[in-house]
């Protein structure tokens, strides 16, 4: 089983943030596949600016962010030359633009990971047919990745794609050709996979190591969710339910503290800027997770065996966060058991099952100055993520 360094880069990526940009952006209420016409001349955002979009998701602790290229409707945020549906043929900076250069350029300028989501299937495509069609789609994947720079993901949406048999081994082939160092999405020969909803919650177990078409596969997963209740792109109609801190913090706990990454989407407003909703939502959620876990509580650490046990000075704890070494086999169970500060007995306080990356355990406070945890099997445990943190 080959584990590549950059999936293990990818798990400490850990949070990312997701934009649906494009035409769908300027059409209020049109849906997936309803083939509505959504004419070339309402793409013109009127101070389009992704230097803010990265801006925030820096300041709110992301690592990477991720923009939706070509959605199913076919427009291309760039300027390809395999099609006249794009920013090329828009109002929009007379025809000059290109979203993509400027997304790229913003990640670089803020230090993060450059995500691209491209929909194989889109409207019309079945006019399209067979090797037609993959060339098509290589065409324009390939003018995404060699003239931006450095891509580092890669992320297929596979609806609509059930009606047509792509060449997915010439597809792979030039993708790696292109960007041998990429990570690719959840489809075909996959580096991450999809954690199957779209609610941005692992479920738990949550293994590193699945089976996959009858072959056993490294596949770090990914928890994408909306800001909002029910759209990707921007909408007048439903900013009351931009999720809270409370609830972002929740979404949270059920990814990243489950050892998945969070890729929370916002979609840019007409003006080409973050609505106003939406970032002081991130940003305030950013805070309560650097308050939370910026600060460990110093303890020494020492490992035997199955067991490792934690002491520290005695207080208030009500999380250990735990990470382990990641290898061709996992801890399926471990047990966090606390010695209360007026008994000599230890209690149990807390039951979990696969670690991986990060497995943030939260449990009632407790004044404690020693924790022990078993293990199910002796596995290297990184020590160095082994907290004690007190929760604000």
């Amino acid at each position: 089983m080959q584990i590549k360094p950059e999936q293990l880069d990818f798990l400490r990526w850990e949070f990312g943030v997701f934009f649906h940009f494009g035409i769908r952006t300027f059409n209020e209420g049109h849906r997936d596949w309803d083939e509505k016409p959504m004419a070339l001349s309402s793409f013109n955002p009127s101070d389009l600016d992704c230097g803010e979009w990265i801006e925030a998701a820096h300041d709110a602790g992301a690592r990477y962010a991720v923009l939706v290229c070509k959605h199913h409707d076919g427009f291309a945020n760039w300027p390809s030359a395999y099609t006249d549906y794009s920013v090329r043929c828009t109002p929009w900076q007379n025809g000059g633009g290109d979203v993509v250069r400027e997304f790229t350029q913003a990640c670089r300028r803020y230090g993060l990971k450059i995500g691209l989501y491209y929909s194989p299937a889109q409207f019309g495509s079945s006019r399209m047919q067979g090797t037609q069609y993959d060339d098509y789609f290589i065409g324009q994947i390939r003018e995404l990745l060699t003239n931006y720079g450095v891509i580092d993901y890669l992320w297929f949406d596979g609806c609509g794609c059930e009606n047509h048999r792509f060449d997915t081994d010439r597809i792979v082939a030039e993708i790696r050709k292109c960007q041998p160092q990429i990570l690719l999405f959840n489809l075909w020969d996959p580096d991450t996979r999809w954690i199957g909803n779209e609610s941005g919650i692992a479920d738990s177990p949550n293994p590193l190591i699945v089976d996959l078409h009858g072959e056993t596969r490294f596949l770090p997963a990914e928890c994408d969710c909306r800001m909002r209740d029910e759209n990707w792109f921007y909408s007048e109609t439903d900013a009351h339910t931009v999720k809270s801190p409370d609830e972002l913090m929740g979404l949270y706990y059920y990814s990243v503290g489950r050892g998945s990454n969070l890729l929370l989407n916002i979609g840019p407003d007409r003006r080409g800027r973050l609505p106003d909703a939406d970032k002081q939502a991130l940003l305030r959620f950013g805070e309560i997770v650097r308050e939370s876990f910026s600060s460990p509580i110093r303890c020494t650490a020492a490992a035997q065996a199955e067991r490792l046990t934690l002491e520290t000075e005695p207080q208030l704890v009500n999380h250990v966060v735990l990470a382990e070494t990641v290898t061709d086999s996992e801890i399926q169970s471990f047990t966090i058991r606390a010695y209360p500060c007026s008994g000599s007995a230890p209690v149990c306080v807390y039951r979990g099952d696969t670690i991986g990356n990060k497995a943030i355990c939260r449990f009632p406070t407790i004044r404690t100055g020693k924790i022990e945890i078993s293990f199910d099997r002796d596995k290297p445990v990184s020590a160095a993520l082994f907290y004690l943190r007190q929760f604000q």
